[in-house]
């Protein structure tokens, strides 16, 4: 009887990196077409009463922005779990395009908020189950880590840009020159063709590569405690929210109290599961020191996004009321000025990445730490320029382009110096049997930072005007006090890395 051999996998490579780089890269660029084109034009949406849109004050729809923005990056914390033990990576992804692309369905259709809010959920449980879980795979293809996966993670950011470009251009024209639900729709379309990419090449270039669940074996009695101890913070989270509403600390039943509600359980939540994968996960103590070093990191990308993330949020209201549009006589819309992050990053990240390669090459110490240092400190020199860019607006002049460009110019190093890096530095740290749920709190940290920059934007409504300056002074010392702080620390946390870098 003939024997059949099993049909190889392709080990075909791209710029010497194999092909299944490039299909994730693919995938992923149609799924940030999705998301950030539809949040290029969610604040305007909800704040409009014009054309279409829901009508709500400048700090509610700020605090919605927030609360859906967070909600995206915080249910990939579930959406790391369900891979690691229930679904694998591989099916995580699909099931989430899948979602996605449902919620962006929903988004098109002119209804009324109920079923718009309906959208916006269904939007981010796909999320949750699809991001952390692609970037997990691409730090599989490289099981010998180093600065070729460093690379890797910075061409795979290339296609999170590409798509961001292309979204924000055809999602934000769409949506502000046509109509908002156009727009909507585009994402919807976007999504589907990541589905087709990764369901048509994912099977031929990636293999086996996160095709497996492996859970971590538990006697009866550890999964019972494990139980329990869910139980006992899930029940301690309702009674926190609960005092908090009945003192009248919080209203949850608005929408800046629930957004404040949120920032203070994924507050818990994260120092809770770092917590319990020091004190429960079965590290040892090399383990324990790097995913220390991971918190710190969290804590330091939680910072940057909060400074990042207005790009949808206080500076798309700066934006679109404080900034000339007019371009050769045509007057631009306002959601475009987010394009100039994604433009820079796909100019910049090439740079950066033969530049992390060659220092590597050449032996020259430049640590993870330092980097991040670096990032936070970039960030406050943008919010240095947009004081200046309030202080013009204050005159009642429309102010230059050219502050708005300036600052995202700076975001966008400063963002190459984080977000790559701490993509890679996660998958490169997490121990094996925690990686996609210590990748889900990476984007936790993402989604702190969202929702601060969703209740910072609560403070542009057109009787704060004055307040401009300060607000955005406010951001820019903070963030360069904690890079200098993080700068000081940067050997310690080295050291703790164990010898990887």
């Amino acid at each position: 009887m003939d024997v059949i051999a099993p049909k190889p996998v392709r080990t075909a490579t791209l710029f010497g990196h194999p092909m299944g780089l490039f299909v994730l890269f693919f995938t992923e660029m149609w799924e940030r077409f999705s998301y950030y084109g539809m949040r290029a034009i969610l604040l305007l949406f909800l704040i409009d009463n014009v054309r279409g849109g829901l009508g709500l004050s400048e700090a509610d729809g700020a605090a919605i922005y927030g609360i859906y923005t967070a909600s995206v990056y915080l249910l990939s914390l579930p959406g790391g779990w369900l891979a690691d033990n229930i679904l694998g990576q591989r099916k995580s992804i699909w099931y989430g395009g899948i979602i996605i692309m449902l919620g962006h369905i929903i988004l098109a259709f002119p209804s009324g908020s109920g079923l718009f809010y309906t959208g916006l959920c269904v939007v981010a449980l796909g999320t949750g189950l699809l991001k952390p879980n692609i970037s997990s795979i691409v730090g599989e293809l490289y099981p010998e880590g180093g600065a070729r996966k460093d690379a890797a993670f910075s061409i795979f950011y290339m296609g999170i840009n590409t798509g961001s470009l292309l979204g924000i251009s055809i999602v934000g024209y769409l949506g502000q020159k046509v109509g908002w639900h156009y727009g909507f729709g585009a994402a919807a379309v976007a999504m589907a063709l990541g589905i087709i990419t990764y369901r048509t090449f994912g099977q031929r270039y990636l293999g086996d590569k996160g095709n497996f669940v492996v859970p971590e074996p538990k006697t009866a009695g550890q999964s019972s405690s494990g139980n329990r101890s869910l139980l006992v913070f899930v029940a301690f989270i309702v009674g926190l929210m609960a005092t908090l509403q009945l003192t009248g600390v919080l209203d949850l039943t608005t929408a800046q109290g629930l957004a404040k509600g949120m920032g203070t359980i994924i507050s818990l939540i994260a120092l809770s599961y770092f917590a319990y994968i020091l004190i429960a996960g079965g590290l040892d103590s090399t383990e324990k020191k790097r995913v220390v070093v991971l918190f710190v990191f969290f804590l330091a990308a939680a910072m940057y996004w909060a400074g990042n993330e207005q790009q949808g949020s206080s500076l798309q209201i700066f934006a679109d009321r404080y900034t000339d549009l007019l371009f050769f006589g045509w007057q631009i819309p306002s959601s475009w000025f987010q394009n100039l992050n994604p433009a820079f990053i796909l100019i910049f990240s090439p740079v950066l990445a033969a530049l992390w390669v060659f220092l590597a090459n050449n032996k020259i110490d430049f640590s993870v730490p330092a980097k991040f240092a670096v990032s936070l400190l970039l960030l406050g020199l943008a919010y240095v320029v947009m004081v200046f860019a309030a202080n013009v607006a204050l005159t009642g002049v429309r102010t230059s382009p050219l502050y708005l460009t300036t600052t995202y110019l700076f975001f966008t190093v400063a963002e190459l110096f984080l977000s790559p890096v701490g993509l890679s530095a996660f998958s490169k740290l997490s121990p094996r049997r925690h990686t996609s749920q210590l990748m889900g709190l990476w984007f936790v940290g993402s989604s702190l930072g969202n929702l601060i920059a969703g209740l910072f934007a609560g403070g542009f409504d057109e009787k704060n005007v004055q307040q401009m300056p300060n607000l955005f002074q406010s951001v820019a010392i903070f963030t360069l006090v904690a890079g200098f702080v993080l700068l000081l620390f940067s050997k310690p946390l080295k050291k703790w890395m164990g010898g990887i870098n």
